[in-house]
Parts: structure tokens; sequence; C-alpha cells
């Protein structure tokens, strides 16, 4: 009997062990590493979330994402978020409130859209985030996606995803009709889905880096599989003077069909196949069978590099390409500015007495859309913008900086300057006079020989050119007097803002840059047109200074002496009775300097 306990007894001793609690594990410890990256991110969330925003249509159904980008309000999402809302549209932001606002410029073919919310209350500021540089995105780099994934949060607190960037200068090729084109985009694991459409993509220092707009999806239902896209923020930035200035914008093609000279080869060089005669490539002297070798300062080895590059430029950007060229001996590189052509066809303008369409009525005038009465005033219809109301606003803001260097509009009469030139072949005196009353017009330069000009009488185009191989110099001179004593009253054809743009300002001691990229300037840009002639002003964005213009003659001509403009860049700033003058005026045609003037004395209002 005490044998057959023995078991039994040791059997419910163990059961009682086993129940008996057993001292706490010691706690695991966690990598110091770890923790921080774990705080930084969950700081870098609290730092941005104030500023996404949930775009909804009136009422406050929500049908995409957002994110603010300045205190005044203004904020990017995609196009395909704003088409279904209209023009004035709500925003709903992570305070629990809805905003009214406003469409300022769209890029249908960049999937981009800027948008501008009204405060509540007069002058607050909102919360915004910072623009990151995208250039240094890295596949493996961590990222954060915020947004309002199919209107989860209805008090519009963002949805915040974490995962990796899976590929940089990645392309997407349009979904119809040229639109919805993504160039040099971010390829992400983040997870984004229907809802996260324009909303941010952010490196973990809370810098904006894309807007996130594509994904792949499972085809049976609306499953992200992993892949998604955001338009990279440095495209967007090559954009944003178009779209804060309620520009419908355009993307750039080079005027020329592109493509690899050997489609067996592993990386076949990238050639010129077919160019058009019309196309600034053209007129610069890029050749059939020409290899591309480097475009905007970035090489270029396939394909693919290409239509990424190509794809972040807006239509009628000058940039550098370089090509390599087959001669009798060997090989020569040439470079070379470009203005880039448009990727959207527009309707041209019809000549004078073409013939025109019956008259009959006019067609019915398109209902205002609803909003509240502030964001309805922010909102004027105009072709070719998207809202003309922030391209009048753009264009004045920038005029009254440029005021500060001085009013012309109250020196309107003759003008005389007297100083120097010089030219490639010969040098001497110069004086110029601009005449213009309210019927009548009159430039007279000389330059050795003494040439005359009456632009509202003299419509030749070999007259308007004078002086030879100037590209129109008499005829620039009467423009730029107009444009700064008259201003928008000046120009009848148009006024308005065209806009961000480089602009290349050659060595003032006439030596060869180092590249035609170090020459670049960002400006902001006035397109003008009074009777035939298309003017673009190019003023700096750092001080608002006008450092040069370019008149357009003859802008669709095929010829290249006569399409080319008059191209005249100032410097040498000087102080005349309170109003800051160039006192270097260098003027160029084509890919040549034509002269450069030294004034020494400017008589104004004569």
């Amino acid at each position: 009997m005490t044998r057959l306990l023995i078991p039994v007894v040791a059997a419910v001793l163990a059961i009682a062990t086993a129940l008996v609690p057993s001292a706490p594990a010691a706690p695991i410890d966690v990598d110091k590493s770890v923790l921080d990256a774990q705080a930084q991110r969950i700081a870098t969330i609290k730092k941005v979330h104030p500023a996404i925003v949930a775009v909804c249509m009136q009422g406050g159904q929500g049908v995409g994402s957002g994110v603010i980008i300045s205190p005044d309000g203004y904020a990017l999402t995609n196009f395909h978020v704003v088409q279904p809302t209209g023009p004035l549209m709500q925003a709903g932001l992570a305070d629990g409130q809805l905003y009214d606002a406003v469409v300022c410029g769209i890029d249908k073919v960049g999937d981009v859209a800027m948008i501008r919310l009204l405060p509540k209350e007069k002058g607050k500021p909102f919360p915004f985030v910072a623009l990151g540089d995208s250039d240094k995105v890295r596949a493996g780099d961590w990222s954060l996606a915020m947004g309002n994934p199919f209107s989860l949060a209805m008090d519009f607190t963002p949805t915040v995803t974490y995962g990796l960037v899976s590929g940089v200068n990645r392309y997407q090729p349009p979904e119809g009709k040229g639109l919805l084109e993504y160039t040099d985009c971010i390829q992400i694991e983040t997870s984004i889905n229907p809802g996260n459409s324009g909303g941010p993509l952010f490196n973990m220092q809370g810098e904006l880096i894309g807007i996130n707009g594509r994904g792949s999806f499972e085809k049976r239902g609306r499953v992200n599989s992993g892949v998604g896209y955001a338009i990279s923020v440095n495209q967007i930035k090559n954009f944003m003077g178009h779209l804060r200035a309620g520009i419908d914008s355009d993307h750039a093609t080079l005027g020329a069909a592109v493509g690899s000279a050997n489609d067996d080869a592993p990386l076949p060089p990238v050639i010129v196949k077919q160019i058009l005669d019309e196309s600034d490539a053209f007129r610069r002297g890029v050749l059939d069978g020409d290899q591309l070798t480097y475009f905007a300062g970035r090489p270029v080895g396939s394909t693919n590099n290409y239509k990424n590059v190509l794809g972040i430029f807006p239509k009628e950007w000058r940039v550098p390409l370089t090509v390599r060229r087959k001669v009798a001996v060997g090989y020569e590189t040439k470079d070379m500015l470009v203005r880039l052509m448009g990727n959207q066809d527009v309707e041209k303008e019809k000549p004078p007495g073409a013939e025109q369409p019956p008259k009959g009525p006019p067609p019915p005038k398109a209902p205002m859309p609803k909003g509240s009465g502030e964001s309805a005033k922010m909102y004027q219809t105009k072709k070719g913008y998207s809202n003309w109301y922030f391209n009048v606003l753009e264009r004045d803001n920038l005029l009254t900086a440029f005021k500060k260097h001085g009013d012309f509009s109250t020196v309107p009469g003759a003008w005389v300057i007297e100083g120097a030139y010089k030219m490639p072949d010969r040098e001497g005196s110069l004086k110029a006079e601009i005449v213009e009353n309210k019927d009548t017009a009159k430039v007279t330069l000389k330059m050795n020989i003494e040439t005359t000009l009456e632009p509202l009488k003299q419509n030749e185009l070999a007259l308007q050119k004078m002086p030879l191989g100037s590209g129109g110099l008499m005829m620039a001179m009467y423009h730029y007097h107009r444009f700064l004593t008259l201003g928008e009253k000046g120009f009848e054809g148009g006024f308005a803002h065209g806009g961000n743009e480089p602009f290349y300002p050659f060595p003032t001691d006439g030596s060869a840059p180092k590249s035609l990229a170090s020459l670049r300037v960002d400006c902001a840009v006035i397109l003008t047109k009074h009777g035939s002639v298309n003017c673009r002003w190019y003023f700096s964005l750092k001080d608002s200074m006008l450092l040069g213009f370019e008149a357009y003659l003859a802008k669709d001509s095929k010829d290249p002496d006569e399409a080319d403009p008059c191209e005249v860049f100032f410097s040498d700033y000087k102080d005349v009775d309170g109003r800051k003058l160039p006192g270097r005026i260098e003027v160029r045609h084509g890919d040549k300097r034509y002269a450069v003037l030294t004034p020494t004395k400017w008589m104004l209002n004569k």
C-alpha cells in the first residue's frame, strides 16, 4: 500500500510545485537606439499631424487628403482629388473643424493641385510642414504616409502608416489623354489606400518628400498590394510658382522623338530619332542621330532616365542639354540651352481675317459653384487658368515688390539714354531715345549708324527686327519703356503672372561659363502681349529685381533668325533720381551676343 501511495504523493507534490508562483523574469533590455527611433517617430507624427488635410465635398464628405505648406493656408493635394469637388471645397483638419477652401492652380499631367484654406479668424496662421529634398531620398529609407483612407476618421484625425521607400526615379505612364503621368516618382511599401490620394509622404525628420497619388491594388477589390507611388516634392517645386499663380499648368516635351539606338544592347545609347522643325531644340542645333548624354544636368543612360527627367519640368522652361555627335574624325559634344515645348494640344489663335463661325446667341453662363461668400470671391474663371483670382494676386504682389526699386509711372514721357556700346566688330558711343504719346511711338538708336522705328506704324517684320542681327532691339526698348511706365495698361493682349522659371545670365566679362547649368537664376515671370509682340519678364526671386526680358516678334516662325527672341540682360544697377536702372545691358540673339550697352546717363520724362 505504501508503495502504491509513493507515486501518487510524488505526482501531487509535482502539481503543487507547478502551481506555486515563480519569481518574475528579468525585464528584457531594449536597445537604446530602438527606443530613440521610436521616440523620434512619435515626435515627428505629433509635429506634422495638425497640418494634414482631409479634402471634402461641400458638407464634409471626404474624397481625399492633402497637406498645408504655408501659414497662409496653401495646401497640396492631387488633381484627381479636386476634380470631383469642383473649385470650391471644404477641408477638415485634425482640430476637428471644417474649413472653406478654394482651388488655386492645377497640374493635370502631373496629378497635382494647390488649394487654399480660409481661416476661421482672419489673419490666424495655419499649421504647416516644411518641404524636403526628394533627390536625397534613397531606397531603404523609412517614410511616413498620412491622410484619410476610406474616410475612417470622422473627426479628421489623420491615419499614419510607416514603411520603406522601395525605389526612386520610378516612371508610371499616363492614364488616358496624357494626364496623370507620374515621372521620377517615389515607390513605397508604406501603405496607402483610397482616400490617401493627395496626402503627404514624410521622411523621418517630418519634411515633405512627396504627395501620395497612385497604388497597385488587387484587381477584384481595393486592397493595397504593397506598391504605392508618390509624386516627388522636387518636381512639385518646379511647378510651385505656376500653382500659386492659378495657372492650368502643362508639362514639357523636347519637340523630338528620343529612344534607344539598339533595343538588343544591354545599355544602348539614347538618340534623337526625329525632331520637329519648329522646336527650339532644332533651332539650337539638335540633329537626328545625336546621342543625348545629359539633360538638365542629369545623365541620360536609358529612355526611362530621359522620360523621368523630362517629365519634371513645366513647358517653356529652358534647360541645358548635351549631345554627342559623330563627325569626320571621332565624336564631338555640344552643350546648349533649349526651350521646351508643351505637352498638351493648344488651340492656336486664328490670324486676322480668318474665317470665323457664324455668330449666334452666347452660351449660357455656367452656374457659380456653391461655397461660402468669402471663398466664392476668391474664384475667377479665365481661359488657360484654373483660378484667375490667384494670378492677379501673385502678379500684383510681384509688381509691388518690384516697385520698391523705383516708381516709373510718374515719368511716362520721352526717355534718352547716353553711354557706350561694344560689339564683336566695333564699339563707340551710344544714344537712344524712346518717345511715346497716346497715338504715336518712336524709337531712335544711334550706334555709329542712326536707326529709327515707329512701332505702331511699321509692321514689317524686317523693320521691327532692326538693328540687323539684334532680333529687334529697338522694339524691345519700346516694350521696356512701356512696361515700366504703363504696366498693365500698356498691354492690351495680356498681362499675367507666368509662374517661376530659370533665367541664364551669361558672365559679364564675356568668359565661357563653367557650365550652362551654373548660370541658372530662379525667377518669377510676367507675360505680356502688345500688338503682335510677346514678352517674358524675369524678376529675381531673391529681391524682385528685373534681371532681363525676351521679346518675341515672330514666335511661331520656322526660320531660326525670325523665331528667336531679342534677349536683354540687365546688371550693374545704379541709382537714378531714386530709381534703380541698369548700368550694363547685354543683348543676345540666337546663340550669339549682339552687343553690350553701357548707359552712363538716363534722362527720364524729357
